[in-house]
């Protein structure tokens, strides 16, 4: 008697629960009530593959063309059709996706990262992780006659932004949090200090998240910044001199006359890709 009250078939509606209505079924959840807010969510995934294989791709000698354009479109068309693929999911007018692809040589791998975004009732976050998807497996289709040993892993939510459940952010690595820290401790000792972070792409090129910066004064220009991150690090120089790169100021998009202080956080992007 107790498992079948317990049983969701039983009439009983399941607790917690959101997919399965009272009788059991599988059950789209209805959003209706739902607010309407910016939603916004960041996935990655990674395809190994042998040094060689790398190496075509990034030449563009692959017979079948330009592996990573191809992937790109590919991931960007899946995050549309995403309604389609995952049964219980909402369809949804995506107003903005973004797939990346960035070679990591030092890993064998390609790291793929990708962005939705939306204004609705519901989330956007199987949007990016099954553009990340069906982009590595199209990466892996492309290749799969040259390197038969090519794995697919660590698929992910990197974050999200929007609805009740605010702003989530998966948790930095070990070295990531040292560096953080290491930004905190400065500022609390000098009082002039800022965070620069890198993003996407650039984070890759530079081998770098975030880094703590001390300033002389109490103010400089953005532009002022990159001439000191460049005279610090000079293997930067052509990566933060690109003329297209996007800066922010405290999550707030900046020219290079912009000021900085001692605690802003200052962001550098590379030029936006995708659809």
């Amino acid at each position: 008697m107790t498992q079948q009250a317990n049983n969701p078939v039983s009439g009983q509606h399941p607790e917690g629960f959101t997919h399965i209505d009272a009788k059991g079924e599988a059950s789209m959840v209805d959003v209706t009530e739902k607010a309407v807010t910016a939603r916004e969510a960041v996935a990655e995934a990674y395809v190994e593959m042998q040094p060689d294989t790398l190496r075509m791709i990034v030449s563009g000698e692959h017979k079948k063309g330009d592996v990573l354009a191809v992937a790109r479109i590919a991931g960007i068309q899946a995050a549309k059709k995403t309604a389609d693929l995952i049964p219980l999911c909402h369809p949804l007018m995506l107003t903005k996706v973004k797939v990346e692809l960035i070679p990591e040589p030092e890993n064998n791998r390609i790291r793929i990262e990708t962005l939705c975004k939306l204004a609705g009732q519901t989330g956007v976050e199987m949007e990016a992780l099954t553009a990340a998807s069906v982009a590595a497996l199209t990466l892996y289709d492309m290749c799969k006659a040259v390197d038969k040993t090519m794995v697919i892993s660590g698929t992910k939510v990197l974050e999200k932004k929007g609805g009740k459940s605010g702003h989530w952010q998966m948790a930095s690595d070990s070295s990531d949090t040292e560096i953080a820290a290491e930004a905190v401790s400065l500022s609390a000792q000098s009082g002039a200090a800022v965070v620069v972070r890198f993003f996407a792409g650039l984070r890759e090129t530079l081998g770098c998240e975030q880094i703590p910066l001390s300033l002389d004064t109490e103010t400089i220009t953005l532009a002022e910044v990159k001439a000191l991150l460049i005279k610090s690090h000079p293997h930067w120089a052509e990566a933060l001199s690109a003329k297209n790169l996007l800066m922010s100021v405290n999550q707030q998009m900046a020219k290079v006359s912009a000021q900085v202080q001692a605690g802003d956080e200052v962001a550098f992007f590379p030029p936006v890709t995708g659809g």
